[in-house]
């Protein structure tokens, strides 16, 4: 571990979702002098990075992850002498900004495809992927991510196009060299203006199978599964070895690659800091245990021992191989965890969203909180489809209702509680208009309870969700153990408590989570017994321990420090 990269391990990092965040000129829709306003409350908050979802020129078919100009500001957020500002504040404040870097696939606005698609001689037609077609048989049977195959047809060219997302998101061609350096000179334009590293959007699909084979059919999909032909392809380590060669290693920043349908042994090439590719990946492990037949949207509840295994095995098969976990509850494509992982986002919200936090923060790796989290944000239930703004969404709407006929009531608790807009509701800072998000129109129907849930609330009251979160960045700061001990598990078979130890030569943190609202009694491992645990953070009035038992009232959790003598 060298010093230039030496600040992420011990970092906490804040995702904000431009869009919604806060909306300085009262058009409804969030933007960069939004983002400036709200520096002083991310300062207090303790937040180390700050991470924008994409802020470039799109059309937004999907939110900005189509985008048609990389170097220019989409003009809803504002400027490039904005976006400028923002850094420079940021920066003045002692925190460090990222950006989303969107480069398996372009909008279909882009110059680049439009060039592309006039005829086969363009020089620009090889920037993405084609294959010969009469427009009835598709070159495979991969489904897209938003629905239908991920073949377009151009009549004209007798070709079809690859789009792994929207037909409006077509893949870029990373076998073509030209493409990659012209990649490199957009990642060098935003390092040289400052930015301190970038999250890579699906950064696991850029190398695709050449042979492009057919994917599993999945129960209840028209399509296959383009996973097998597209994730952790024959050259995406060359592909990172290069950028990191040409650009990353030129920076002092840091990397985070979303790795969908990444296991351990491939997270591991990735981030293994003597192969020269990424810091850290964000893995899905997690996220698709309360998947059913449908995949994502059901409303399956999630076992407990399963999530332990999963937050078990990476945190082992990371440690042992120079990996660095990213920790994360949620972001803009998943559900609030309140809800999602708390079970009862009502009566227990406050405790269950600190017990969350614990649970996750207390564990080795980078964790990232999602706008809106720090205060215990909700999911929302709109009361129209219409009132759904996510491509993904509707898609699945129309499919549950129309295709798979399961019926009105199943597929809007499903939406309910899991449709990405429930975190891409407008952030909740008042109880007065519009939340304070806005003082126009939102561009997206706020959730109700923000009477209740809200910054100012929270700020007002020492006990909140959010004055929890900045306990749980600062000991991140202030003890050593939480980057470097040793995970150990315990009770990996209880479906209703979370424990696990953080290990170094003299010290042990002693981590509790209980997952339910009923009481629970953890008895505390042989190794402490009779060693006196000092309360390092707690959800409930919790004293120092030398007992053999821990009772944890609902959704309680503590952790304890103990001190080793050495012999």
């Amino acid at each position: 571990m060298t010093n230039n990269i030496e600040w992420w391990r011990d970092s906490v990092v804040y995702q904000v979702y431009p869009k919604s965040f806060n909306d300085s000129n009262d058009d409804g829709i969030g933007d960069i002098p939004g983002i400036i306003e709200k520096l002083d409350y991310l300062q207090k908050l303790g937040v180390d990075v700050i991470w924008l979802n994409p802020i470039y020129k799109s059309p937004q078919v999907d939110n900005g992850y189509d985008i048609s100009n990389y170097r220019e500001i989409y003009s809803k957020f504002g400027t490039m002498d904005d976006f400028e500002k923002l850094l420079s504040e940021t920066h003045k404040r002692h925190m460090r900004l990222i950006l989303d870097l969107v480069v398996n696939h372009t909008s279909d606005q882009h110059p680049w495809f439009k060039e592309a698609k006039k005829s086969k001689e363009n020089p620009y037609h090889d920037y993405y992927i084609w294959k010969d077609g009469d427009g009835k048989k598709l070159p495979n049977n991969w489904g897209s991510s938003f629905g239908g195959p991920t073949w377009e047809y151009i009549d004209k060219l007798g070709q079809y196009y690859l789009h792994l997302f929207a037909k409006q998101q077509p893949d870029l061609n990373w076998e073509n060299p030209k493409v990659r350096q012209d990649v490199y000179d957009i990642m060098r334009f935003w390092l040289n203006k400052g930015v301190d590293g970038f999250r890579m959007d699906v950064i696991s699909l850029l190398s695709k199978d050449p042979s492009y084979p057919d994917g599993p059919v999945i129960q209840n999909k028209a399509y296959g599964s383009y996973y097998k032909g597209a994730a952790n392809g024959p050259k995406i380590h060359d592909y990172l070895q290069e950028m990191n060669k040409e650009v990353l290693s030129k920076y002092d920043i840091v990397t985070v690659g979303e790795t969908p349908h990444t296991g351990i042994e491939d997270a591991v090439k990735y981030t293994d800091s003597k192969r020269h590719e990424l810091n850290m990946v964000f893995h899905f492990d997690h996220m698709h245990l309360d998947y059913d037949e449908n995949g994502k949207f059901s409303t399956k509840r999630f076992k407990l021992s399963e999530l332990k295994e999963v937050f078990t095995r990476w945190q082992e098969g990371m440690a042992q191989h120079d990996g660095w976990n990213s920790l994360y509850w949620s972001n803009h494509d998943q559900a609030r965890p309140v809800t999602r992982f708390g079970a009862d986002d009502t009566k227990w919200r406050i405790q269950s969203a600190k017990m969350l936090g614990t649970i996750l923060h207390m564990q080795q790796g980078t964790p990232f909180i999602f706008e809106g989290e720090e205060i215990g944000m909700t999911n929302t239930k709109f009361g129209s489809i219409d009132d759904y703004n996510d491509i993904e969404t509707k898609d699945i709407y129309h499919d549950f209702i129309n295709n798979k006929k399961l019926g009105y009531d199943y597929t809007m608790k499903s939406i309910y509680l899991k449709s990405r807009d429930n975190a891409r509701t407008p952030m909740q800072w008042t109880d007065g208009e519009n939340a304070g998000f806005t003082g126009g129109t939102p561009w997206m129907k706020l959730n109700p309870n923000y009477k209740e849930i809200n910054v100012q609330n929270a700020l007002g009251d020492s006990n909140s969700v959010f004055y929890y979160y900045k306990k749980l960045i600062e000991l991140r700061h202030e003890l050593p153990i939480i980057t470097t001990g040793k995970y150990v598990l315990l009770d990996k078979d209880n479906e209703s408590t979370y424990s696990y130890l953080r290990k170094t030569d003299n010290e042990v943190l002693y981590v509790n989570g209980n997952f339910t609202a009923d009481n629970q009694v953890v008895e505390i491992p042989k190794t402490l017994k009779g060693k006196e645990g000092q309360v390092v953070i707690s959800n409930f009035d919790s004293k120092a321990t030398n007992d053999d038992k821990i009772e944890l009232p609902p959704y309680g959790a503590v952790v304890y420090l103990y001190k080793l003598k050495k012999e």
